[in-house]
């Protein structure tokens, strides 16, 4: 079966532009502006939606920014006792999602929770006689997302200080310069553009957060799109709304993307990295207490208090309804990683084969999905399936006479699209990385022997890619899990999944019953999180 490289190119452009369609129906629901429904949206929640989307991504950003670039700089910078272990577990945030991190510390912190009975109790105080901080509020959100979000400025600075040459440093010493000035002077200018990088990606995914605001009370665009979908019942406004996020989102990516190229046109790797600084025991053991402050509170607690909450559940007796929704879970991932896997590949390989501008387009567009708020890519799924689901059951109704319903739009087609958009870029990442180290001699050695392309790719591709397919699956399948808002929005009837179940338990304030679901998806996203913990600590072994 012989399969030519022009003819590969032009099945990936169409799958990307089938893949890339949500997002223009998003940007094109502007060409309808209905005038009465955005007056309203204006006069009364529109305003609020702006300000609390930007507060929260500006909050975030700084949050994530301040606390996963000093655990870089101290990780890079000094030798001291348990750095180890602090480097292997420091990503475990990463495996907490910050819905359920919010529900975890809504359990601890509110009123009748552990800590304020205990408060309550040592200091004898009633209702009215101290004041707590309300964990539900915008300033708690941000919190909740900084402390499950600081690793995507920490991978990247602790790159970045890795790979600075250790001469800036015997330069500095040369000059009176102290190492906090070092830091603050040399060290930090040169790494700002992989931190603007992380800090961009964290703030993307507080403006993508649904569970977390929604629990909370706080009023963003991706609460506001779901209430004006469901509420108002106007999808085409919801729409317009996830058309406006989307422009934020944009401005975002732009900053990403230059600050990614601004980081390896400004590298400053040359000779030796930098050498780690020796800490007495004391210094030492207080630069470890600091640093495993984001690890306790963004991991270790709610993980006990996760863990307590799921012993005192299945103590009662019954698991309920727990193994149909995790099969569900695990079904719709599996599905789900498997499909976009093998699109990724194929998009990689057809960019191998022609590495021509239309196709270095066509994945850097697939590609995007990861910048866009699951409640945006579920309006944009929803849109041009309901409309195809419509128009099959015109035409079987004309031709024989029935009607199978939503066959796109009301099943798990609708669940596994949305989910391609949302995560192709996160296989993509691992199989364009992957098959950039398979030497082109190797494909020529193939044709000649004669192969066709598409032996090449089964016969040499794929075997040497193992590893890197290995890793997307891992990747897309925890991603796939802990997805929360298209997942809620476009389940068909009474299918439920970890995700979801979490939230509606959450949101009925059982957050005991909760806590098994919530326990399980964390459980799982920790594999991920020990293989880049695993993969970042061997580029830093190659830098040293």
């Amino acid at each position: 079966m012989q399969l030519k490289a022009s003819a590969f190119s032009l099945y990936t452009v169409l799958a990307g532009l089938i893949i890339g369609l949500p997002i223009f129906v998003v940007l094109l629901s502007f060409y309808s502006l209905d005038t009465a429904v955005w007056t309203h949206l204006s006069e009364t929640v529109l305003s609020g939606y702006i300000y609390n989307s930007l507060v929260l991504a500006l909050g975030v950003g700084f949050g994530a920014t301040l606390l996963g670039t000093g655990l870089a700089w101290c990780v890079v910078s000094y030798d001291f006792v348990g750095k180890i272990w602090l480097q292997r577990l420091i990503l475990l945030p990463l495996a907490m999602p910050a819905y359920i991190i919010a529900y975890t510390y809504t359990g601890l912190l509110d009123f009748s929770g552990p800590v304020q009975s205990t408060l309550r109790t040592w200091f004898e105080l009633g209702k009215q006689d101290y004041w707590f901080p309300e964990v539900r509020s915008l300033p708690g959100a941000i919190i909740m997302m900084a402390l499950v979000l600081y690793p995507y400025v920490y991978i990247l600075a602790r790159t970045a200080f890795a790979e600075q040459a250790q001469k800036f440093r015997e330069v500095s010493v040369l000059a009176g310069v102290s190492k906090f000035q070092h830091f603050l002077q040399v060290a930090l200018p040169l790494a700002r553009p992989a931190i603007m990088t992380g800090a961009a990606l964290a703030m993307m995914e507080a403006l993508a957060d649904f569970g977390t605001v929604e629990y909370f009370g706080v009023s963003t665009f991706t609460t506001g799109i779901y209430r004006t979908w469901f509420g108002m019942g106007d999808i085409q406004a919801a729409s317009q709304l996830s058309g406006l996020l989307c422009m934020f989102v944009f401005a975002l990516l732009v900053l990403e993307k230059q600050s990614r190229r601004s980081a390896e046109t400004y590298s400053s790797r040359q000779g030796t990295g930098t050498q780690a600084l020796k800490l007495s025991t004391g210094k030492g053991t207080t630069v470890l207490l600091l640093c495993s402050l984001p690890l306790i509170f963004g991991f270790i607690v709610p993980f006990i208090q996760l863990a307590v909450w799921a012993l005192a559940y299945t103590d009662a007796g019954s698991l309920g309804e727990y193994p149909s929704y995790a099969l569900n879970s695990a079904m719709l991932a599996a599905i789900g990683t498997v499909v976009i896997v093998l699109l990724a590949l194929m998009f990689s390989y057809a960019k191998r084969l022609q590495a021509t501008k239309l196709n270095r387009s066509v994945v850097q567009f697939v590609g995007l999905g990861y910048a866009m708020p699951g409640t945006v890519i579920a309006i944009g799924v929803l849109i041009p399936l309901g409309w195809l689901d419509i128009k099959l059951n015109l035409f079987t109704k004309h031709f024989f006479d029935v009607q199978p319903g939503l066959v796109f739009s009301g099943t798990i087609v609708t669940l596994i699209f949305a989910y391609t958009i949302r995560f192709m870029s996160v296989a993509l990442h691992n199989t364009e990385a992957g098959i950039q180290r398979i030497k082109p001699s190797m494909d020529e050695a193939a044709i000649t022997l004669g192969d066709t392309r598409l032996q090449t790719l089964f016969k040499v591709h794929i075997p040497l890619l193992s590893a890197s397919l290995l890793s997307a699956c891992l990747l897309v399948f925890v991603d796939i899990l802990k997805e929360l808002p298209a997942t809620l929005v476009l389940r068909p009837f009474n299918f439920n999944t970890l995700a979801v179940k979490t939230f509606e338990l959450a949101s009925d304030e059982r957050l005991i019953d909760a806590a098994l679901p919530a326990i399980t998806i964390v459980l799982v996203g920790i594999l991920p999180v020990l293989l880049l913990t695993r993969t970042l600590n061997q580029i830093e072994k190659k830098h040293a």
